[in-house]
């Protein structure tokens, strides 16, 4: 029989992987003969995510320029470039259009039959359109995958999962919420993708609680009043009449920053300069492990106070104090984040100009607004601000705080499972919605569709309804028969629905303490509790201790991602050239 290999997941990673074998096969597999298997009940390409079946007011968050599936001359791999269009080349849109998900979805099919007709002619792939339950087989044998609704497994000698994001069983907390909602008759939506979400129970004129205040929130309030019939007028929007009122809130209380939205001119920071190479190889090597807080972040806080820095000094001159070479010198010398104020307080005499991370984490902390209406015209002062800032190009050193975050990013994938706290600060600060989105949030809150609850939103139960109060407005509290929790569900293997990784969970694949699937950082072969790597099972993804930052890939930014799909294509191709090579003999 040919080698068969079985990719589970044909959404953009899994055909990413697929891209990367098409690329390294020439060199890695003379071999004749290999069957591929792609399992995902969804499309491939798109797979769900992407899928064309939701509604076209859906946007990307990120501009057709910033996405790619193709591979450049900046990712350091050891397989061949295979250039191609980014979005905005291949849909022939505006670079700094943001795109609806059903064109990104055409797109990505586009891009996997490319990568069909990329192959070897010897190569054959099969769609298996049904969810893939559990893997069996033992450690050095053929392994056998059990898909939905098929008597006889496939078998595969080596299977690729590439599951991309997971529905999870509800925690504790969740549970009770559910649990009474059931007893008292109310709506209780537990977190998902807001475009699978049933929003037919959010009655109009009736107020919903809505727990999160990021990008799912942005669907669930693009869904339920455009998708409803609302329109906008320039800085009005018009209702329908059809429109439920959402009270938000969450533990920062305000919503992502701003897709920044101008262009990058100049030279960049040299990045990494505090954060690189070396220093995750020391802290790889610490014999107790690391802390995150006290050992990682005041390195993540140095590299980006230097891509900062560095872009004022280099920019706007005119608002330092100092010249960049003494700054430069007396900045990589500051001992901690004391002395780097203190330099910054003599260097930069606006503190406007100034980074100040925690409170661009945290807005909101300490402050407090004598009623709910002040609040209402606060928060709304604070997205004027921010959309103000992040689309002037003389705060340029904004757009450089964000190149350093992908640096960082792209460091920090070598150390594992880190906690969640770094990927809400990324995503705070680097996965905000576009500027449009913000703009229809201050016409729904003039509207009063949109009410702010503030920071660290809480939700009790009691009378019958759900409570919430925030730490923002003391005394404020809003009741209703609704609550939303705009949010993914968090890549817990423990709670995880997928069936296949619970069976892989229990048949001994690691977890992290966090509860992602443990990885070899090298080339995602799956681990088990002894650290073993399993020699004919891989993952890719965000349920996994490497996942990477964002859904897609910006051109020319040495891309993580396709660095590892790279790795694991390479590693799956020698592996089965191995494999037909003692057929054949």
């Amino acid at each position: 029989m040919r080698p068969q290999l079985v990719i589970v997941g044909a959404g953009p990673r899994g055909t990413g992987v697929l891209e990367r074998i098409a690329a390294n096969a020439p060199e890695l597999y003379p071999a004749s003969g290999l069957d591929i298997h792609l399992v995902d009940p969804h499309p491939p390409g798109g797979g769900r995510i992407w899928r064309q079946e939701q509604s076209p007011l859906l946007w990307m968050n990120s501009h057709a320029e910033d996405v790619t599936m193709f591979t450049d001359e900046t990712v350091a791999m050891d397989g061949p470039v295979r250039e191609g269009p980014t979005l905005h080349e291949w849909a022939h849109l505006e670079g700094r259009t943001f795109a609806g998900r059903q064109l990104q979805g055409r797109y990505l099919r586009w891009f996997h039959e490319q990568v069909l007709a990329a192959l070897p002619p010897d190569v054959a792939v099969h769609h298996h359109p049904r969810r893939a339950l559990r893997i069996s087989g033992p450690r050095e044998g053929r392994q056998q995958v059990w898909l939905e609704g098929r008597a006889r497994p496939l078998p595969a000698d080596l299977v690729i999962l590439a599951l991309g994001h997971l529905d999870t069983e509800l925690d504790p907390e969740q549970r009770q919420l559910a649990d009474y909602a059931r007893a008292h008759g109310l709506v209780h939506l537990p977190p998902d993708y807001t475009a699978d979400s049933d929003l037919s129970p959010l009655e109009p004129g009736a107020p919903v609680l809505v727990r999160g205040f990021g990008l799912a929130f942005v669907d669930l309030m693009v869904l339920v009043t455009e998708g409803r019939g609302g329109r906008y007028e320039g800085e009005t929007y018009r209702p329908s009449g059809r429109e439920p009122v959402l009270y938000v809130g969450s533990r920062r209380g305000v919503p992502y920053h701003s897709k920044i939205g101008y262009d990058w001119t100049g030279d960049r920071p040299p990045l990494p300069r505090f954060l690189g190479p070396a220093e995750v190889d020391g802290l790889l090597a610490r014999p107790g492990g690391f802390d995150f807080r006290r050992d990682v972040w005041p390195l993540v806080e140095k590299e980006l106070g230097f891509a900062h820095y560095h872009r004022l000094f280099t920019a706007h001159p005119g608002r330092t104090a100092m010249a960049w070479t003494d700054f430069e010198e007396k900045y990589a010398a500051a001992a901690g984040p004391a002395e780097i104020r203190a330099l910054a307080a003599a260097a930069v005499p606006d503190p406007a100009d100034r980074l100040d991370l925690t409170a661009l984490d945290r807005p909101l902390e300490g402050v407090r607004y004598a009623s709910h209406e002040d609040f209402q015209a606060g928060l709304r002062r604070y997205i004027e601000a921010d959309l103000n800032r992040r689309h002037d190009p003389s705060h340029s050193a904004d757009l450089a705080v964000f190149l350093g975050l992908l640096s960082v990013y792209g460091q920090l994938v070598r150390l594992g499972d880190i906690g969640s706290w770094w990927h809400g600060f990324f995503s705070h600060l680097a996965s905000g919605p576009p500027g449009p989105r913000l703009r229809q949030m201050l016409a729904l809150s003039r509207a009063g569709l949109l009410r702010f609850v503030g920071a660290g939103m809480t939700v009790t139960t009691g009378n019958g309804l759900f409570r919430a109060t925030g730490t923002t407005v003391p005394g404020f509290a809003v009741e209703a028969r609704t609550l939303v929790e705009a949010r993914l569900p968090e890549p817990t293997l423990g709670r995880a629905r997928d069936s296949l990784l619970r069976a892989l969970h229990a048949d001994g694949a690691a977890a992290t303490p966090g509860g992602l699937l443990r990885v070899d950082p090298g080339d995602g072969r799956i681990l088990d509790g002894a650290g073993r790597p399993h020699p004919r099972r891989f993952a890719l993804g965000p349920y996994t201790d490497s996942r990477t930052a964002g859904a897609f890939t910006r051109p020319r930014t040495g891309g993580p991602a396709f660095r590892q799909n790279d790795a694991t294509a390479r590693a799956a191709l020698a592996f089965l050239r191995h494999l037909a090579g003692r057929a054949a003999a």
